[in-house]
């Protein structure tokens, strides 16, 4: 059975939305968008490569699958070649196979994911802020790789909005920019 890890971008305040770009998601007025960008360094690059580097799939929720497949193909990096090869599962109620993305799988009821464990030899989970909840409540996250970055938002989707569950600090390094880039795993039952 694959590991599920989920790999976020936070705040110090809990807020995971729109990390990237100023329009990546504006919903509720959130007007911070990008906030995550001044934080990338070079220990953060090398950092992510070691860590995502293993093979495995992707899953996505339809929003963020939605903006990754806008933003990511035809880019000339090596991270957009991977997630064009990588099998992509989408996990949605509204979209319809085909999904127009290479090597995506559409998964029409969160609850099929515990399957998607038992084939992949892992799962990673990017944004999918509503998705990653969703996991979480059926107990089905097994690690967090959190980018907690110094800065207090006061608004915006919270990536932990009503969840309750211990986890303990497997892995830590701190960034020249004062990320903290934290792996937490299973602790103890609340």
């Amino acid at each position: 059975m694959g590991k599920l890890t989920v790999v976020e971008h936070v705040t110090l305040d809990g807020v995971m939305q729109a990390p990237a770009r100023a329009d990546e998601d504006e919903r509720d007025g959130f007007a911070h968008g990008g906030w995550a960008v001044p934080g990338n360094d070079e220990v953060m690059g090398s950092e992510m490569g070691k860590r995502l580097g293993g093979g495995g799939a992707i899953l996505l929720g339809r929003r963020t699958y939605e903006d990754f497949r806008r933003v990511w193909p035809g880019r000339e990096e090596p991270y957009a070649d991977v997630l064009e090869r990588t099998r992509k599962y989408v996990v949605s109620r509204t979209l319809r196979e085909p999904l127009p993305w290479a090597n995506s799988v559409l998964v029409d009821d969160v609850g099929a994911v515990a399957g998607i464990k038992q084939r992949e030899e892992g799962l990673t989970v990017h944004g999918s802020g509503e998705l990653v909840r969703s996991l979480a409540r059926l107990g089905l996250v097994d690690e967090y790789l959190l980018m907690t970055h110094p800065l207090l938002l006061g608004t915006g989707r919270r990536l932990f909005e009503g969840i309750s569950e211990n986890l303990r600090l497997v892995d830590s390094v701190t960034t020249t920019t004062g990320v903290v880039i934290g792996t937490y795993g299973k602790g103890e039952d609340t």
